[in-house]
Formats: C-alpha cells, structure tokens, sequence
C-alpha cells in the first residue's frame, strides 16, 4: 500500500496515521484469523507471533520506501507545476486550479488568478528543492513504527494468556476497539459522524481481512 506525502507542518496526516494502522492491523489478523492457535501449544502461538512481526517489519520497510517515493515525486511535481504557472500564462488559471483545493479554486476571480501568477513570477527563481529531505526520511520512519507497532496490542493477549482461545478472543477485541478507535479518530478530522464512523471501520476492517484471508494473503 502506498503512502501519501507529508503535510507541511507534520511528518504524516491523520489520514495516513489511521491508513498505517489499519493496513498493520489487517496484516495481523489474517495471521491470527486463519493460523491454528486455538488447537495448537505456545509453540504454535510462539511461530505465529514471530511470523506477525517479521511479516509486519518487512511491510513496514516497503512501505517506508512508497513513502519515499511518493515524496520525491510530489516534490518534482510541485517545482514542475510552479515553473509551468509562471512560463504560461494562458494556461496558469487551469494549472493553479490544479494546485490548490477545489473549495478554494472556486471562490478565486479571474484577475485573482492572474495576480497569483504574478507573485509567484515576481520571486527569485526557485531552483528545484533537494531531492530528498530529512523531513521524507522522518515521515517514512513514521510509517515503518506504525505499522510494525500497530501488531503489538493485537499480540499481548497472546503473550499474557496461556490459553490460546481466550488469548484470541481478547485479541480479537483489543483489534475491534483499535479499529473503532481509529475511525473515531478519522471521523474528528474529516467532520463526520463519530460513532458511526467507528461502527463503520469496524466493519470495513473485518471485510479487507475476511477478503485479505480469502484470498491468502
């Protein structure tokens, strides 16, 4: 899964917290969901703990480097797209309403467009940024903890517990109030129903690990 690009003033958004979480939180479940615990000793609940955490490390370094990726090319785009406004004046207000968000876009006049191409052609040239910062490695040493971290909850019980069904029964409920806690979290950035929001992760999460399971993943 690849990551989105850091905001300006954090290393990751709400949104790419929770989309960190969520997909570490899959990736566990369909260890615990499909591996034989329940009949199995703390042998098997020892492999399966270890397959979790390597299998959620390695996915964590992949997403990382995504992360990575995405941030170098958002950063070409970004110098392409402020070289392309000031060189083209005919197509600035199409390439500005590109830029920014379309709430915005559509309150700006015409000459209000035009005055922003002026600004942006009335600063020193800006030569392209470095191609990566110390900002991208924290964001992508963000995604690597979220993900590799977002296991450990999931994994207690069956550390604390030595009986492997109880084990997976409050597992399960410790993944179920991540997952609502995580759209309640969403549903406060994004202006949306709290509760409803939560009972809704919840349920998308089962889906993408019930598909994830399916589909041997």
């Amino acid at each position: 899964m690849s990551a989105q690009v850091p905001t300006a003033k954090r290393f990751l958004s709400p949104v790419e917290r929770i989309s960190e979480v969520l997909f570490g939180l899959i990736m566990t479940l369909s260890f615990t969901g499909t591996m034989s615990v329940v009949t199995g000793g703390r042998e098997e609940v020892g492999i399966m703990l270890l397959a979790v955490l390597g299998c959620n490390i390695a996915w964590g370094i992949i997403d990382g480097i995504l992360y990575l990726l995405g941030a170098v090319s958002e950063r070409g785009r970004e110098h392409t797209l402020y070289r392309m406004i000031v060189q083209d004046a005919g197509n600035a207000q199409a390439l500005i309403t590109e830029a920014v968000p379309s709430v915005i876009a559509g309150v700006l006049r015409r000459d209000e467009f035009e005055t922003i191409r002026q600004r942006l052609a009335a600063l020193p040239d800006q030569p392209r940024a470095r191609v990566i910062t110390g900002r991208d490695f924290g964001g992508a040493a963000g995604v690597f903890l979220l993900v590799v971290l977002s296991c450990i909850p999931v994994l207690v019980p069956f550390i604390l517990i030595h009986d492997p069904l109880p084990a997976l029964r409050v597992s399960n409920g410790v993944a179920i109030l991540m997952l609502f806690l995580g759209g309640y979290s969403l549903a406060r950035y994004a202006g949306l129903a709290k509760i409803t929001t939560g009972v809704v992760m919840v349920g998308l999460g089962a889906a993408m690990v019930g598909l994830t399971i399916a589909l041997g993943g």
